[in-house]
């Protein structure tokens, strides 16, 4: 491989060809930092710096790390809720069309809102709670053009049973639901256009234990049923494993491991994954956990250590890795950034 770009565009041969629905290469959003009356800038947040990956039609692809990590800003990034800095975003319409989203504006931005949507993380502020679900639900359809009346109730109403909810609770406010309710509330506004992506930013994270399950079970069904394709971003591990089916872990903006979910929790190539994977919680009581935790906080983006920026919190860091910043390799199928991945034995998921 000669690049980051074509490391990641290299197909698994594991795997049965798909059409490639999301392209995304080299993604960088930086935010300045200024100082004094003239808005001097004195250095930069790097949020999100030279991130490439592929989502494949119909896959789950999860987008793992820490908090700070820029994962969220990543999946911001695809849906131009924020503008990023540079790279290219590129999304398969359908029909041989692929438009790049980070430069689209205007008109072809709101069209493109139609094949990719979002689901929040926080179920009670993402809702207004002055409109009722009828409102919620259906104004990505009157956006569109949908004029309000009985056709937009049907649609309403079949969007809520698709979720698991009674459509006569379409006139109701969101005071009236639960945390695991308002998410499917969420999902439903989602789901008003039909879209072909599906950006999830940690949509359990907020829920019960036992409403998670109910959760990512729905949006598999969906997924079966509708033909979705899910970015689902998340720091929990064990959820990642019940729905992904491939992973991209990131650290300080940058990716430092693709690869298949099982691969992944079985054999990490990456220090940082394996750290990730001891924090898992265990379902044995008698298993005797071998946690291992990291040494200090998430580097500052605006201040990331020279070499690896993992290389001060990492237990097998030798001199090259506090000076020489390494790039993404292919290795056994698996995309690792690290100088010793060949070399070390890392510990899975037991």
């Amino acid at each position: 491989m000669n690049t980051q770009a074509e490391a990641i565009a290299a197909p698994d041969a594991t795997r049965p060809p798909r059409r490639r629905l999301l392209d995304v290469r080299h993604l960088t959003k930086h935010y300045p930092i200024t100082k004094g009356i003239l808005r001097r800038e004195v250095g930069r947040v790097r949020a999100v710096d030279d991130v490439s990956f592929h989502v494949d039609e119909g896959e789950t692809l999860g987008l793992v790390g820490e908090s700070g990590c820029g994962k969220t800003s990543t999946g911001r990034c695809l849906l131009r809720a924020i503008d990023p800095t540079s790279g290219e975003i590129l999304f398969d319409r359908g029909n041989g069309e692929v438009v790049d989203i980070a430069k689209v504006d205007g008109r072809a931005l709101k069209s493109l809102r139609r094949d990719m949507q979002m689901v929040f993380q926080d179920p009670f502020s993402s809702l207004n709670p002055r409109w009722t679900l009828l409102d919620i639900v259906g104004e990505p359809l009157v956006a569109f053009g949908m004029k309000p009346g009985r056709t937009l109730e049907e649609r309403v109403a079949d969007l809520l049973q698709r979720v698991g909810l009674r459509p006569e609770y379409m006139h109701r406010y969101p005071h009236a639901f639960s945390g695991g309710e308002r998410q499917r509330i969420g999902i439903a506004r989602a789901l008003a256009l039909n879209p072909k992506l599906v950006v999830a930013d940690e949509p359990v994270s907020a829920l019960d234990v036992s409403v998670r399950a109910q959760t990512l079970n729905l949006l598999e069904d969906l997924q079966a049923e509708l033909g979705l394709t899910y970015v689902f971003i998340s720091h929990d591990l064990s959820v990642v494993q019940h729905i992904c089916d491939r992973v991209v872990v990131m650290y300080v903006g940058q990716v430092v491991e693709v690869t298949e979910t099982n691969r992944l929790f079985y054999t990490p190539r990456h220090p940082y994954t394996e750290a990730l994977l001891s924090a898992v919680p265990k379902p044995d009581p008698d298993l005797i956990s071998a946690h291992l935790p990291l040494k200090g906080e998430v580097a500052d983006p605006s201040r990331v250590p020279p070499g690896c920026a993992f290389h001060p919190r990492c237990p097998y860091a030798v001199d090259r890795c506090r000076t020489v910043e390494p790039q993404l390799e292919s290795l056994d199928g698996t995309l690792v950034r690290c100088h010793r991945a060949r070399e070390l034995s890392l510990r899975g998921v037991e």
